[in-house]
Parts: structure tokens; sequence; C-alpha cells
């Protein structure tokens, strides 16, 4: 009996170990996953700036050569190869320009982004849930990059919390990105409420997306920001994460 005993926990054990060691598998697997996906981000954000920096300056330093040129011509025939030629360049510029731009809207990688901002936070304790499906348009991902790191900094400068939550999630109709801390607002409330500019802007950017955005005090500070996914393309922002 003992020896069969013996022999069960053994086996027990051993199952115990196989699991462990498939999950860590699986661990190191994602990690490589997300350290490849991180790097073909930034490989792509750095083609972008090349282009910008490299072929862009010399199409715009030829387009203006040959509107110079222009004006000094007497010659017709040149002066019409010179205007099919600026014609022609400016067209390379514009697919230049679209493409720059369709490149690093693609290098931006909302979760890892916030995942940086909340690995960099180290005033208080902090977690992060994300449960998103789709992907939000750029100009979305910068209001909610922006939003969460002006909410971190506002804790870190205002705030007495001890933990800090980040929840951002996708219903069939909205985004939701909920923020909240447990400490209390060093300045005066109403004046941290209705003045804040930090705040102020949240909400009008908020708005601009046809959005709602809620602020409550009770037990501690919460902001609470939903978006239409239909109406978020309607939006001409501005807002960046700096």
């Amino acid at each position: 009996m003992e020896l069969s005993h013996e022999y069960y926990t053994y086996q027990d054990t051993a199952k115990e170990l196989e699991i462990s060691l498939e999950e860590k598998n699986r661990r190191l697997i994602q990690n490589q996953d997300d350290k490849i996906h991180l790097a073909t981000l930034q490989e792509r954000n750095r083609i972008a700036k090349e282009i910008h920096d490299n072929t862009g300056h010399l199409l715009s330093r030829s387009l203006l050569q040959i509107g110079a040129l222009m004006i000094i011509t007497k010659d017709k025939v040149l002066l019409e190869n010179l205007k099919v030629l600026k014609d022609s360049l400016s067209v390379g510029m514009d697919n230049i320009r679209s493409s720059i731009h369709n490149l690093h809207d693609e290098s931006v990688d909302l979760y890892a982004s916030i995942n940086t901002l909340v690995k960099e936070f180290t005033f208080c304790p902090i977690t992060f849930d994300y449960h998103l499906k789709n992907t939000p348009t750029t100009q979305l991902k910068y209001f909610f990059l922006w939003t969460i790191k002006e909410s971190l900094s506002n804790v870190t400068k205002h705030s007495n919390a001890t933990k800090v939550s980040i929840v951002l999630m996708e219903h069939p109709i909205m985004y939701q990105l909920i923020i909240t801390n447990n400490g209390n607002s060093i300045l005066d409330e109403n004046m941290y409420l209705s003045d804040g500019i930090g705040l102020r802007t949240m909400r009008e950017r908020t708005h601009a997306f046809k959005g709602i955005f809620q602020v409550s005090t009770e037990k501690g500070f919460r902001i609470f920001i939903t978006i239409p996914i239909k109406n978020e393309e309607v939006v001409n922002n501005e807002s960046t994460c700096d």
C-alpha cells in the first residue's frame, strides 16, 4: 500500500511539474512573440522616419528648385516640361506622405504603449486591464494614451493615492476607459473638478468624439469615459501622447 501511495504521489507530482513547465513555456513563447511584434513596430517607425527625413527632404528641395526655374525660364517648351516634372514629383510626394502616415499608424500598438506608461509609473501600485477586440482609429489611440498619461501625472502631482486602476474595454457600441485611484486630491476639490486644465481638456476631447466624460470623487477619484464606436471616425483631433 505504501509503495502504491508513493507511486500515485509521484504521478501527481510529475503531472504538476509537466503543467508548470507547459505554462512557463507558453509564457516564454508569448513574451518572445510580444518582443518580435514590438521590434517590428519600432522598425516601421524607423523606416517611416528615414523616408520622411531623407527622401521627403530631397523631393521638397527638388520641388522648390523646379519652382524657381519655372519663374525665371522664358522657354515655353522648357516651362511646360518643368510643369509636368513638378506635377509628377508632387504626386510622388503625396504618395510618400501617405505611406509614412500608414506606416506610423500601424506602428502604434495601443496595449504596448499603455503598458509602457504603467511600467514607468512608480508613485504607487497600479493595475491595468485591457479588453479590446478591435483596433481603434489612430486618433482615438492617441486620445486614450494622452488621457492615461495625463491622469497618471495628476495622481503623482495632486493626490495621496496608494493604488491606481486602469481599465480599457470594448462593448458592442462603445469603448470605455475607467481610471480610478483611492486618494484625495491635494488641491481644492471644486477647483480640481471645474478648473483643472488637464481634466477640462479631457472633457473637450471626449465630447469631440461624441463621448461622455464623468468624474467621481466618491471613495477616491474616478474618471469614466465612454466613446461610441460608430462615431469615433468623425473626429479631427490633435491629441497626442508626447
